[in-house]
């Protein structure tokens, strides 16, 4: 299973424990019905902006991870 097939999946059953249809979590998340669905399905070019909307309502959080990460926050907090 590759990453975007895990999320669609991790938002399938959020969706479903919280009792929401495709078209109730479109509408909280203000993107269209066919995006939930694309992500559900696992389609590999969702926005960004549209996969972030979703997962608030989901209350799930996306986590940025890098070996770099540490490094970024360093040179972040001195500029």
């Amino acid at each position: 299973m590759n990453k975007i097939e895990s999320i669609g999946s991790v938002v399938r059953y959020h969706r479903k424990k919280a009792g929401l249809t495709q078209k109730q979590l479109a509408t909280l998340a203000g993107v269209g019905k066919t995006a939930v669905f694309d992500i559900e399905k696992g389609k590999k070019t969702v926005r960004l902006n549209t996969l972030t909307a979703i997962l608030s309502i989901l209350n799930i959080h996306l986590i940025v991870q890098s070996p770099l990460m540490d490094q970024y926050y360093h040179d972040e907090g001195s500029e």
